[in-house]
């Protein structure tokens, strides 16, 4: 099926057609952009959140007879029929329902926990929250730390399930690509032929070094030799000139 627009309130919508329709779980969860345990869930009275059923007839997303296909057919998947308005905020967080507001410090602590690669700014976008907020949680600074209990935003209604895949898979790129490049400067590095070079200074220079010193140490050498040399030479030459001199006188 080609990829369609969400109904604007998915949860809601999903917990409608259940209540109301013989569709199946797959159906529902395909139509409203929900993991079908999330479905499974509220069926069975187990999603963490309850949820007042909205009628996607009545919005005009659905009619009565494309439900009829759907219930009729197991492998039918729903068409949406009038895509819903996207209502587009350019500043500030995400608009959470006031009854919801007090799972968001819940949702922030399961990302923080579950997918630690998402950025602050990722978590602030799908959960509409503040950094000092994400901070507080992580640092567990919070006012209400001790009754916060991590739990999935996307059970909580939060966020939907593609707007956290997208977030997690965003995150997954940037690392990867993070990684490929720390990956590259390092074999760059082993492979730079500047290190082989100043290496070969560095011996070369080493060399000269020590050949200077040689020679210095010859020089002093050979200087001292010398010296010695005409010392003894003068030693002799004394000795000398007073065996074949004049007598002593008496």
């Amino acid at each position: 099926m080609a990829d369609q627009p969400t109904p604007l309130m998915p949860h809601a919508t999903a917990s409608w057609l259940i209540d109301n329709t013989a569709l199946g779980f797959e159906q529902i969860a395909e139509f409203c952009g929900l993991h079908i345990l999330e479905v499974q869930a509220m069926a069975d009275d187990l999603a963490s959140s309850k949820y007042t059923g909205r009628d996607p007839v009545h919005s005009g997303e659905l009619t009565h007879e494309e439900i009829e296909k759907g219930q009729a057919d197991p492998n039918y998947s729903l068409q949406m029929q009038k895509a819903p308005v996207d209502v587009s905020r350019t500043k500030g967080p995400r608009y959470t329902p006031v009854s919801k507001r007090q799972d968001k410090p819940d949702g922030i602590a399961w990302l923080l926990r579950n997918h630690p690669e998402i950025s602050d700014a990722q978590i602030g976008r799908l959960i509409g929250t503040t950094r000092n907020t994400i901070n507080a949680i992580r640092d567990r600074s919070h006012w209400n730390i001790q009754n916060i209990q991590p739990k999935d935003p996307v059970t909580l209604g939060l966020c939907s399930q593609r707007e956290l895949d997208a977030a997690v898979a965003k995150a997954a790129k940037r690392a990867g690509t993070d990684k490929e490049a720390e990956v590259e400067e390092n074999v760059a590095a082993a492979l730079d032929p500047r290190d082989d070079r100043e290496k070969l200074i560095e011996e070369l220079r080493q060399e000269r070094e020590d050949a200077v010193k040689a020679a210095a140490r010859a020089a002093q050498e050979a200087e001292a030799e010398a010296w010695l040399e005409a010392k003894r030479a003068a030693e002799e030459s004394g000795e000398t000139e007073q065996e074949d001199g004049p007598p002593p006188a008496a």
